[in-house]
């Protein structure tokens, strides 16, 4: 498999395929993409596209049925359960439409749970640097249930960043919010991208999210069918439209 410099995802002629026989669904049926170092790539499709089912399978969530996935050099593909949780932890942050969160868990020890788990302890300043530059400053040592749903999408998200992963994976990030919180942290997902030159793949159904990213890649019965880029939330509808959606 041939990997370009400068790419943190590749895939190459992912299919995946469920069930057996005449009840078989082809979710994705071959594809290939590069994601570069400090790029925020948009997914977007119909339902059913195939567009969670492509981001699970470069997370390492999902195994192609057939097809490679490579992950900061290394072809994930291949790797066994413990190794794949390995390179996950090591290189992989994720930010999930639910947030996921830990009820009985403050907002800092929500966002250092995967440091904790890994048995490791954040770097002070790091962490304090983050949970200023996420709007959680004040916020840290209160649980979710006092948190508003904005407030706890910036835990989630700080929580994937800690780490400092290679690459970050949203799906829906903005899926459980009202429109202001939304474009709050449609703001923040950019400004991680800019200022950390963090890497994003994200999975979205809405034509303004899919707009703050460089590219925008379209699927539709498991293939990429068109690709913009910087596109304006008006292109991404146009586009949206002739897929059927």
């Amino acid at each position: 498999m041939v990997v370009n410099e400068g790419t943190v995802v590749a895939a190459r002629d992912v299919k995946r395929r469920y069930g057996m026989g005449d009840t078989a669904v082809d979710a994705l049926r071959g594809v290939s993409l590069d994601v570069k170092v400090g790029e925020l790539v948009g997914v977007m499709g119909p339902s059913g596209s195939g567009k969670s089912t492509l981001m699970h399978s470069l997370a390492g969530l999902d195994k192609p049925t057939s097809g490679t996935v490579t992950v900061a050099g290394e072809e994930i593909t291949a790797l066994d359960d413990k190794s794949l949780t390995l390179l996950r932890r090591k290189h992989i942050g994720f930010v999930f439409q639910f947030f996921n969160l830990l009820p009985m868990l403050t907002a800092e020890e929500n966002v250092v749970l995967p440091l904790t788990i890994a048995g490791s302890k954040p770097e002070q300043r790091w962490l304090d640097e983050l949970l200023e530059r996420v709007g959680l400053a004040k916020r840290r040592d209160h649980r979710p249930s006092e948190l508003s749903g904005g407030e706890q999408q910036r835990v989630a998200i700080a929580r994937a960043l800690i780490t400092r992963p290679t690459i970050l994976f949203a799906d829906e990030p903005t899926g459980n919010l009202d429109s202001k919180t939304g474009g709050e942290i449609l703001e923040l997902i950019r400004t991680s991208v800019n200022e950390y030159g963090q890497t994003i793949v994200m999975v979205t159904h809405e034509p303004r999210a899919a707009s703050i990213a460089d590219r925008v890649l379209f699927i539709a019965d498991g293939l990429i069918e068109r690709e913009l880029h910087g596109a304006t939330a008006p292109e991404v509808l146009d586009v949206m439209a002739t897929l059927g959606a």
